[in-house]
């Protein structure tokens, strides 16, 4: 086991690695959330009608820059959210299983599900000033505009035009419904994973290695996208908006389906799994050999005290 900072490293890194190949379909998942926002069935607009479909019109009219639009924050959201999600899991599951069962090798679900979500939740809220931004930047469309429009030239130009005009206040819209959403999300992710490995040892005699992780990651992640995605509509439009649509999470949930219909809160569903799927495969694969990788610098480099302390 990585010390703490260590797999911090290793999951920033890891998560970074697998945004550069899901980024287009994040970008789709928005505009897919934000179209027809608002507006009653028959009036609402159809842009993108999926995942593949939405890539194509934003290639087409914006070409590549526009479906890497917010890639820059992306990167570093990603590096805050599972670089504390996957740094500080295993260290607060350890903890918590030692205080309650005095031996930090026993496995409890309950326990696994809340440090799951404690760990995102402290990602989503030291990184959701860069999601906002992420999420403005990728909702921007000179061609085929969705939602409210915010024309930020890159993401240091937005949380400056932001810190302005809201002030700190308006930095932190929407980090409500961010730290439930990555709670959902988080509180599943890695004790599905971790689940899913330990039967697919035990039933189907896989050993440890890439298949055993991939078959692992893709449970996982399909089990975060069902219990994420609603959550994860909600903090989309709040990121959007600029506080004069709606006043809060619940408030946005009760306006949306209201106009909209239940099924609205699932809008971007489709590339949302398709963006989620390969992500967690990738983030949590990756992980496995950028801890690999940490665990040896470290060796080399860290006092053995240190070490001991962490493994």
């Amino acid at each position: 086991m990585a010390t703490t900072m260590g797999a911090f490293i290793a999951g920033g890194i890891a998560a970074c690695g697998a945004v550069t190949a899901t980024h287009p379909f994040e970008t789709v998942k928005i505009r897919m959330q934000l179209q027809g926002e608002l507006q009653d069935k028959g009036h609402q607009p159809h842009h993108y009608r999926g995942p593949f479909h939405g890539v194509s019109v934003i290639v087409r009219n914006e070409g590549i820059r526009g479906i890497y639009r917010g890639l820059g924050t992306a990167y570093i959201y990603q590096v805050l959210l599972n670089g504390c999600r996957l740094g500080f899991y295993e260290p607060m599951r350890k903890s918590l299983t030692s205080l309650i069962f005095r031996d930090e090798k026993v496995q409890s679900l309950g326990i696994n599900m809340l440090c799951g979500a404690s760990s995102g939740i402290i990602g989503a809220a030291c990184g959701s000033p860069f999601f906002l931004v992420k999420t403005r930047l990728q909702s921007y469309s000179p061609f085929l505009p969705v939602g409210t429009q915010h024309k930020y030239r890159n993401a240091y130009d937005g949380l400056t035009q932001i810190y302005k005009g809201e002030g700190i206040k308006g930095l932190y819209r929407g980090v409500g419904a961010a730290m439930i959403r990555t709670g959902f999300g988080s509180s599943v992710q890695l004790p599905t994973y971790f689940f899913a490995k330990r039967r697919l040892v035990r039933h189907l005699g896989m050993e440890e290695g890439p298949a055993l992780h991939l078959a692992s990651s893709a449970c996982s992640g399909f089990v975060v996208c069902v219990f994420m995605h609603p959550p994860d509509t909600i903090m989309s439009r709040l990121y959007n908006q600029n506080g004069n649509l709606y006043h809060g999470v619940f408030d946005c949930l009760a306006k949306t389906v209201k106009t909209e219909g239940f099924f609205a809160i699932y809008k971007g569903f489709l590339p949302h799994l398709a963006r989620i799927l390969p992500h967690t495969i990738l983030t949590l694969s990756l992980a496995e050999q950028t801890n690999k990788l940490v665990r040896k610098v470290e060796n080399r480099i860290l006092p053995a005290s240190m070490l001991t302390k962490a493994a």
